[in-house]
């Protein structure tokens, strides 16, 4: 009875995992990169807890998720960080994300000073795969 309750188990993990991965296809993706420069400063937990919610919240039903990475190295040794962090928004429409920004557009870069001086770049992408 146990192998069959562990057989069951790993099969709904592994048909859940593939139903996560590929789930962003299609997507647009708003990445908001902050670079490394020396001198910069960046309050994660501030961005994590603040800004990101604030900024979320005002997507609404077309935000299908968001994520934040904190920048640990470059990808060759001994070469300096290219981005403290990243923060992507994952939206099923480009113009919805467009027209839930414009309104709170002074809200948001106004609340950039409260968890960094560096200046972001923004890429907004298709998710492929």
């Amino acid at each position: 009875m146990i192998m069959k309750q562990k057989l069951l188990l790993s099969l709904l993990l592994v048909t859940a995992s593939l139903f996560a991965f590929g789930q962003e296809k299609g997507l647009t993706k708003i990445s908001v990169m902050y670079p490394y420069a020396e001198g910069k400063t960046f309050n994660m937990e501030y961005y994590e807890t603040r800004h990101m919610p604030m900024v979320a919240a005002y997507l609404g039903e077309n935000l299908v998720k968001y994520t934040i990475e904190k920048g640990l190295s470059a990808g060759a040794p001994n070469q300096p960080l290219p981005f403290m962090a990243i923060g992507a928004f994952y939206v099923k429409s480009l113009s919805e994300y467009q027209s839930a920004i414009a309104p709170n557009i002074d809200k948001i870069r106004a609340d950039i000073a409260n968890y960094t001086n560096a200046v972001p770049v923004i890429l907004v992408s298709e998710v492929v795969k």
